[in-house]
């Protein structure tokens, strides 16, 4: 999500769940080709397992943005084809790619070229796309059935489909993300049609029991913007969903020491102010007695002068009630 997880957001979120699979926000292959290859590229190694999701719809572009994402070492090298933004949409890629199924392939076969070892005995870096299950007023499942298999057939063998049109007028994103409505039996039926392929759901998932119920139909479940406003919902996911004998975390305010320990850290190694890492955590007490203070003094301007220690202790003064 642009501007929302990068690497401090994934830092938080793993203290959360270790073996949940990250992703990075978007990153155009102009970006890459032209700007600080390093401010998107890097990351901490312990956000692995991580994914780098990509903006871009010209092959040689997209097969030269994965070469860098084999070198720097990320787990999967995702397409996005279901951003609706009129500024992704000026740039030609974005959900305006599932109308041109055929250059997503190409571009899809140009990745995985690009994501072969370059030592034997290595493991090739997956190529993975996210999209929409129609554009605009397409609702037919035959739009969507074949565009995925258009893609399977260049060797895309993971698909995360976020279940809901993207409109590519008319609509802003933040509109597009309640209207049109969902429809979930769509993406349970390619899971259906194709089973050999993996086939993730996303859209307006909220509840670990949603998760739990859409799991008996596709393979995997994909959260986005709940995951990001309502953390702690994480804080069970290794050991409900992977069968981990533990979580992370034991408690919310070990997740928020943790990161006041980074905060410190990143100043000290980036002189990365602490006001853009405690963003990402405002959600953390989310429904407890006292958030509203807390989350009052992480975003108090007037102590961005201060160390995040300080901060901690004018946030605790009125503490949230424990987990």
């Amino acid at each position: 999500m642009l501007d929302w997880t990068d690497r401090h957001c994934r830092h938080f979120h793993r203290q959360l769940t270790r073996q949940t699979r990250l992703y990075t926000e978007m990153v155009t292959t102009g970006a890459l080709r032209f700007g600080d290859q390093a401010r998107h590229l890097d990351y901490g190694a312990e956000e692995h397992p991580l994914a780098l999701q990509l903006g871009g719809s010209e092959p040689e572009e997209l097969a030269h943005a994965t070469r860098l994402a084999r070198q720097w070492g990320y787990d999967e090298v995702n397409l996005n084809c279901g951003c609706p933004s009129e500024r992704v949409q000026r740039g030609a890629f974005g959900a305006c790619l599932m109308a041109e199924a055929l250059l997503v392939a190409d571009c899809v076969r140009a990745m995985r070229e690009a994501a072969e070892p370059s030592q034997a005995g290595q493991a090739a870096l997956p190529v993975t796309v996210k999209h929409r299950i129609g554009i605009d007023k397409e609702e037919s499942y035959a739009f969507v059935r074949d565009f995925v298999g258009t893609v399977a057939e260049a060797g895309c063998e993971v698909f995360i489909v976020h279940a809901r049109n993207a409109w590519l007028k008319g609509l802003s994103p933040k509109e597009n993300r309640e209207v049109p409505p969902l429809r979930y039996e769509l993406v349970y039926q390619l899971k259906r049609e194709f089973p050999q392929l993996t086939i993730v759901l996303n859209g307006g998932v909220k509840t670990n029991e949603e998760i739990a119920a859409h799991l008996a139909h596709v393979d995997g479940v994909m959260v986005g913007r709940e995951a990001y406003h309502n953390p702690w919902l994480m804080a069970d996911w290794d050991t409900r969903f992977w069968g981990e004998a533990a979580d992370p975390a034991s408690d919310r305010d070990a997740v928020e020491q943790a990161m006041v320990r980074y905060m410190a850290e990143r100043h000290a190694a980036a002189a990365t102010p602490w006001a853009h890492i405690a963003r990402h955590m405002l959600g953390l007490h989310n429904g407890l007695s006292g958030a509203r203070r807390w989350r009052q003094a992480w975003s108090d301007h007037r102590l961005k002068g201060e160390p995040p220690e300080s901060v901690y202790r004018h946030a605790h003064r009125g503490a949230p009630a424990a987990a």
